[in-house]
């Protein structure tokens, strides 16, 4: 089997043309329909001088633009970058400038933005925005040009698909290169794992531009025919009213928006029956809220495993077979899971290590990035940094992060990251950030801080955060102290902060 996103969609259009592709807000696409509009979309950049492995941006959230932008990038043979629309324009140019992004689809509020960074990004040749602006090119406008040729260009397997940017630890995000075999296989797993059909309406709610929805929800869905009910933002009353009214048959979330479901006092276990399952990721699940929501809408819940690096889905709880609570479940088809030593050894059952995985899923490595590849990549394995054990059974446990990442409502936040931002205010002399626990998101940010100025307030580094991060990066708690812990070679312990 050929693992192609593009041929993908093209398989399910043949099967499947008349079904509904996605839902938004009353209006319904079919395949057949949106086949079409990713052909007139690849047309129109290609039109534009958009070729065979040009980086061509999203910055767009969960809308009917994102499904169509994504695969008429991918059918001209171009290269998907996602960004998140709410990142700063800081965040923003790093990420066009890194991927030498030639092309942006875009949310219209985000035109002066856009405008302001072209000065900085030379190989930015255009704008398409998701509404009509004065002199701008316009979706919609695009995709009415039926007279466009339809494209024919080959794509392979090992041509790189999207471009995923993950935090770095060195104040930089790395831009994982992910091929369609990558994605594609992934996809095909999850189909396999949820046994998706073409019956199936799944809750598409998560960030469309983050990994685990583009797969786990987009991808796979597409794959098999299945319908996508698109949600641009997440609220927990019309997500009840949603799979209520539309039939929904999969719930896909992070803990987080478990919690808040389960917050709704009208919501009864009548609202969700038409769902056969629920699939949480992207942090970990407290197993009481686990067992509060399978106790309440008699629903079962089942947890997984993934890292942007693998596409991104590794290990999850079967739907076939025992779920067992605070797991991240086993190996999902075609992918291997192990814990390793320091010297990359399998350890014993029950013994804590690193995580490494290996499959078809994994990525090709960071762009521009070779010794961070070397270091990722080593022997055919991804190491995920991740510390975790395997029961007798298979069954994988994540047990802390071995780099101190902080999971914000699913979302990575590294400390280097945000204290480089406080560390450039004039009145910050040192800064740790650790991640501390919180009952509706997981996890919140808080920030130490030593300052060399007496009036300088909480609120005002928040306030200064604000114009540097995205919203989920920013601090919630900051803590002044007279100094920070450290070793013997002067380095901030930050473990000792939790304390």
């Amino acid at each position: 089997m050929s693992w192609n996103l593009s041929e993908s969609l093209r398989r399910t259009t043949r099967e499947y043309p008349e079904r509904t592709a996605f839902r938004f807000r009353e209006q319904e696409t079919t395949y057949k329909q949106l086949d079409g509009m990713a052909d007139r979309f690849a047309s129109a950049l290609m039109a534009r001088g958009i070729a065979k492995g040009d980086a061509v941006a999203l910055l767009v959230g969960n809308t009917p633009h994102f499904v169509i932008a994504y695969h008429g990038i991918l059918r001209a043979g171009a290269v998907v970058v996602p960004i998140n629309p709410i990142f700063t324009p800081n965040e923003i140019v790093y990420i066009l400038a890194n991927s030498e992004a030639k092309a942006v689809v875009s949310v219209s509020p985000l035109h002066p933005v856009l405008t302001s960074l072209k000065p900085q990004l030379p190989n930015l040749q255009f704008v398409i925005y998701t509404e009509a602006l004065e002199s701008e090119l316009e979706f919609a406008s695009l995709l009415e040009q039926d007279s466009l040729t339809v494209p024919s260009v080959i794509t392979k397997e090992e041509d790189l698909a999207v471009i995923l940017y993950t935090s770095g630890t060195t104040g930089h995000p790395k831009g994982a290169m992910l091929t369609h075999r990558n994605m594609a296989s992934n996809a095909e797993a999850c189909v396999q794992l949820f046994e998706l059909t073409a019956t199936d309406r799944l809750i598409t709610v998560l960030p469309i531009f983050h990994v685990f929805c583009m797969t786990v929800c987009m991808n796979a869905a597409i794959a098999s025919g299945a319908c996508l009910l698109l949600l641009p933002k997440f609220s927990p009353v019309d997500v009840v009213k949603t799979i209520r009214e539309d039939q929904a048959t999969l719930f896909v979330g992070v803990p987080t928006m478990y919690n808040f479901l389960l917050q709704v006092p009208e919501a009864s276990e009548e609202d969700l029956k038409t769902l056969r399952g629920c699939i949480s990721g992207g942090a970990p699940m407290p197993v009481v809220l686990l067992h509060r929501f399978e106790e309440k809408f008699k629903v079962k819940v089942h947890e997984g495993y993934g890292l942007s690096e693998a596409a991104p889905v590794t290990a999850f709880n079967p739907f076939r077979g025992v779920c067992k609570p605070g797991s991240i479940g086993i190996d999902i088809p075609m992918v291997k899971n192990k814990v390793v030593d320091e010297e990359g050894r399998e350890v014993p059952r029950g013994e804590v290590g690193e995580l490494v995985v290996q499959g078809p899923n994994v990525m090709k490595g960071y762009l521009g990035m070779p010794e961070a590849t070397q270091l990722a990549l080593r022997d055919g394995w991804l190491y995920t940094g991740d510390l975790a054990r395997m029961d007798e059974e298979g069954y994988l446990y994540i047990v802390d992060r071995k780099k101190d990442l902080i999971l914000v409502g699913g979302f990575n936040v590294y400390p280097r990251e945000v204290e480089e931002v406080l560390y450039q205010h004039p009145a910050v002399l040192e800064a740790a950030v650790i991640g501390v626990a919180d009952e509706e998101y997981g996890e919140v940010v808080k920030a130490f801080v030593v300052s060399n100025e007496p009036t300088l307030s909480e609120e005002d580094l928040i306030e200064y955060c604000k114009i540097h991060l995205a919203k989920y990066k920013i601090p919630r708690f900051i803590s002044f102290a007279s100094e920070l812990p450290k070793n013997s070679t002067g380095k901030i312990v930050r473990r000792a902060l939790r304390v």
